[in-house]
């Protein structure tokens, strides 16, 4: 008995979730041949079974993403409070972690009533000679898509967010920093709405400061106009938590509401999937940040 209940055990770690929730809406960002790189090749999960696990389970690792899309996660009406967090998976800029960093997520926030927003970005990328340029175009993009769908959605303009992981969280960073300048020619109604997101949260950012310093890159623009931002990272994380460390003191410096936490350990590369290190508690610090200003009020 004891061997079949380990074994189930197992199994309810490792299996693909079969009830994962399916966005009401997917929508392509861009109308005809999108700006920016051209990717080639054919989208596909490049994960293999000898791929590492995240808490013990497998996860998506999308690769040559040619036709960005946003898929959009809506709360259930019943605790809706009318927010909205576009999510960027993280992955090098090389894959994008689909699930773990993606449609978790998008459950996640349903869960707390948040409408969610999976965006799935350009890569590969991350061998241009600005891997960030490309991502940055489908992220504006995103923003004032999905403000554009506002009433259609249910969604409060006013309240829309990014998250984003690892790469996604510096996609996030200058998403939330470079909104006075698209990355792109205009080319409908939709790119005269603002791309500015109202709140961003990045968890183990990467690349935002210069390497081995506390000092913001100057592809950042930090300015009074920035919005809130929340961050989580671990000390002991591969990509240095002083990526992030480099961000709030730059909001500081020009008094914009910020969080971080810093976690003594933890690594890189959990998404919201909790293990007994403190730091995958993080969901619950950026919720209650998201209440303490104003952004769950319905």
């Amino acid at each position: 008995m004891k061997l079949l209940t380990g074994l189930i055990a197992v199994f309810l770690m490792t299996a693909p979730n079969l009830e994962a929730a399916k966005p009401k809406a997917v929508l392509p960002l861009w109308t005809g041949k999108p700006p920016g790189a051209q990717i080639t090749g054919e989208e596909r999960d490049t994960t293999t079974p000898k791929s590492n696990k995240v808490a013990g389970k497998r996860l998506i690792r999308l690769g040559n993403v040619s036709e960005p899309t946003i898929s959009f996660y809506p709360a259930p009406k019943e605790n809706n409070t009318g927010a909205a967090v576009v999510i960027c998976p993280g992955g090098g800029y090389h894959i994008l972690a689909l699930d773990l960093e993606g449609t978790e997520v998008a459950e996640w926030l349903n869960s707390i009533g948040v409408n969610a927003i999976v965006l799935k970005y350009r890569v590969p990328t991350g061998r241009l000679k600005v891997k960030w340029e490309t991502p940055l175009m489908d992220a504006q993009r995103s923003i004032s898509l999905v403000r554009s769908k506002a009433k259609k959605w249910a969604i409060d303009p006013a309240r829309i967010g990014i998250l984003g992981f690892s790469a996604g969280g510096n996609l996030a960073g200058l998403t939330a920093t470079r909104f006075d300048n698209r990355a792109y020619e205009s080319i409908d109604d939709v790119d005269k709405i603002s791309p500015r997101p109202d709140f961003a949260c990045l968890i183990y950012s990467a690349w935002l400061n210069k390497k081995g310093t506390v000092e913001l890159q100057d592809y950042v623009p930090v300015s009074d106009k920035t919005p809130p931002v929340f961050f989580a990272h671990a000390a002991d994380d591969r990509v240095e938590c002083e990526s992030s460390i480099a961000f709030f003191f730059a909001l500081k410096r020009h008094k914009v509401p910020a969080e971080m936490h810093i976690y003594d350990s933890g690594g890189h590369g959990y998404g919201l999937r909790r293990t007994e290190t403190p730091v995958t508690t993080w969901p619950d610090r950026f919720h209650d940040w998201m209440k303490h200003r104003g952004f769950l009020k319905p």
